[in-house]
């Protein structure tokens, strides 16, 4: 998995971290399987999101979050343990739900992680995954103003490479909408090039030219920035039974 130093977990919290207003979507779609009682694991935290923004939505739902970058512990502010998708540091059969946000593309061994994570979760658990995958990104708008970034999606998994490689059957598979920022001049005042797999591969003056071709858009278009992230729910494959694929 990806470590960040401490500027980029810095610029992490000002790039990319969303209001919790714009996220309101997911709140919706995440109800069924963040009920009281059950715990979660945020495995790969980041700067602690979705660890402050489950404690308002559900306060009855125990979070234990993981993070492999000390510096994004540290950004977050929150009680964090220090581990990854190939090593948990929690008991086995302790948590029911995994929930892994912008993070599995960060995932180089699959099987390992899956390894762990069928380690870690309880029977009947899931693993919750918010991500971008190489073929399906057409909700994502910031490749309207920087193309060049498409390149970088050759190092993301598809949905099937994610399920094989970890060992688990998909049961659910919808593209969620999200605020990203109240308008593409919000946007360009927050971008950073190092809070951003995408934007980290590009060149200085593709950067340059994308900002450029932002911020012209941003004079003239007002209104909120929507972009869409999929929601992936992956289950335990029954003895006997196969993979099923719904979208």
């Amino acid at each position: 998995m990806t470590r960040y130093d401490a500027a980029e977990a810095a610029s992490y919290r000002v790039a990319r971290e969303i209001s919790l207003t714009g996220l309101r979507a997911w709140r919706e779609v995440l109800q069924p399987y963040l009920l009281p009682g059950r715990t979660v694991l945020d495995l790969g935290a980041g700067t602690g999101l979705f660890v402050r923004a489950f404690r308002e939505w559900f306060p009855d739902v125990p979070v234990v979050a993981v993070e492999p970058s000390a510096d994004m512990r540290a950004a977050s502010g929150l009680p964090m343990l220090d581990g990854s998708a190939y090593e948990i540091p929690l008991p086995d059969a302790s948590v029911d739900v995994v929930w892994m946000s912008t993070v599995v593309h960060h995932v180089r061994d699959l099987p390992a992680a899956g390894a762990e994570l069928r380690r870690v979760l309880r029977p009947g658990g899931v693993v919750v995954l918010r991500s971008l995958f190489r073929e399906r990104h057409s909700g994502i708008g910031l490749f309207r103003f920087f193309p060049e970034a498409v390149r970088a999606l050759s190092g993301f998994p598809t949905v099937a490479e994610v399920a094989s490689g970890t060992g688990f059957a998909v049961s659910r598979l919808e593209a969620v909408p999200q605020v990203s920022a109240s308008s593409l001049a919000d946007k360009a005042a927050t971008l950073r090039q190092e809070a951003d797999t995408l934007l980290r591969s590009l060149s200085a003056s593709e950067f340059a030219a994308g900002r450029a071709r932002l911020l012209e858009a941003a004079a003239v278009e007002t209104g909120p920035v929507v972009d869409h992230l999929d929601l992936l729910v992956l289950e335990k494959i029954a003895v006997g039974a196969g993979r099923s694929l719904q979208g």
